[in-house]
């Protein structure tokens, strides 16, 4: 998926950026700073190319896969296996499912490669590449056919999203700890550093991680290509998601990325194309530390910090009000307000491009 430029639009834009900061100026005296809501609304109206940002059936995506690594003893939150969490989330048994439906985001589970074989439900989406990938402890989790394919599956997925807005999460078995691996690579952290949950870790527990993940990053100690350390490390729902996200940003959508194998997810996007970072928001749904070493990368934080400890994708759908409201700052006039321009004069039209089917 190589390409010789960049098919992922950078959002600077110094008219636009100017026009946005004057209008917000303007609200000043009336309704005072709102602080960190301005800057964000700026970064919304420079995603979409306009003065006037809005958002259309915002979705929530979560991409479900097992992971080889699991055979190492590794175990799912609570002692869950991935299928009885994706369950969970199809018969609404867990909170991000209630806080995605109150935020009238629409919510879909993709199998990007889940052991077993699950029924079939109106919010599971199919693109199952493989039960599983395998134990990158032995061999590389998946060929690289397999994580083209899932990246093209993931393009596909980015390309028929119904609305401009994704929030975006990977869950299952291992998908941690494979995403602890893919980040250590391309981004030079420490793998302890990333596992490390936080004050109360079990250093037994740590050191055994330790043991298992060590022991594939000297397996595949010479892989630096940013699809063969995909490839190395698995896993599917990292792969289909950096489709999603090149896809999605090409389109000018905002992508809110939730959990360490979102970020993963991220760190191969942008090696593909830089300018997806400019696209992106991060949110976060438990504290564990490693999580902030990969905030790090990004020189990010997240929108909100609540202290929670759910599956991803819940601080993303928590942080959605936030991101509709700073929007408002710019689309929603007080009574008898001039409702002003779309785009200053002077700026270019939408640059936004068609994606085509290779990066």
């Amino acid at each position: 998926m190589g390409n010789n430029r960049s098919l992922v639009a950078p959002t600077a834009n110094t008219l636009l950026e100017k026009a946005l900061r004057d209008k917000l100026s303007r609200r000043h005296e009336t309704g005072g700073s709102l602080g960190e809501l301005e800057p964000l609304a700026v970064r919304l109206g420079l995603m979409q190319n306009t003065l006037k940002p809005r958002f259309r059936e915002p979705q929530l995506m979560l991409f479900a896969a097992d992971h080889g690594l699991a055979v190492d003893g590794l175990a799912g939150p609570g002692g869950r296996q991935t299928h009885d969490l994706v369950q969970q989330l199809l018969t609404n048994q867990l909170p991000v499912t209630v806080f995605a439906r109150i935020q009238q985001l629409g919510l879909t589970v993709v199998d990007c490669g889940i052991a077993e074989n699950l029924a079939a439900h109106e919010r599971l989406l199919m693109r199952k590449i493989a039960h599983g990938t395998r134990n990158a402890r032995i061999h590389a989790a998946m060929s690289l056919e397999q994580a083209h394919a899932a990246m093209r599956a993931g393009m596909e997925l980015g390309d028929k999203l119904r609305g401009n807005a994704v929030i975006l999460a990977g869950i299952g078995v291992g998908a941690h700890e494979s995403a602890a691996l893919l980040v250590s690579r391309l981004a030079g952290t420490s793998v302890r550093d990333l596992l490390v949950s936080g004050p109360q870790t079990d250093e037994a527990e740590l050191a055994r991680l330790l043991v298992i993940l060590q022991g594939a990053q000297g397996r595949h100690r010479d892989v630096v290509d940013p699809v063969e350390v995909l490839a190395a490390f698995g896993g599917f729902e990292v792969a289909v998601m950096v489709g999603v996200m090149l896809m999605a940003a090409s389109k000018r959508h905002l992508l809110m990325v939730d959990g360490l194998p979102a970020c993963a997810a991220l760190m191969i996007a942008a090696r593909i194309a830089q300018p997806v970072t400019d696209y992106c928001l991060f949110c976060r749904s438990h504290g564990h530390r490693g999580l902030d070493q990969a905030l790090n990368v990004f020189q990010a934080s997240a929108l909100l910090e609540l202290g929670m400890d759910s599956t991803d994708g819940t601080g993303g759908t928590l942080a959605w009000p936030l991101v509709r409201s700073a929007a408002a700052l710019l689309t929603e006039v007080a009574d008898g307000e001039d409702p002003g321009p779309t785009r200053p004069g002077g700026l270019a039209g939408d640059t936004t491009s068609d994606l085509p089917s290779r990066f």
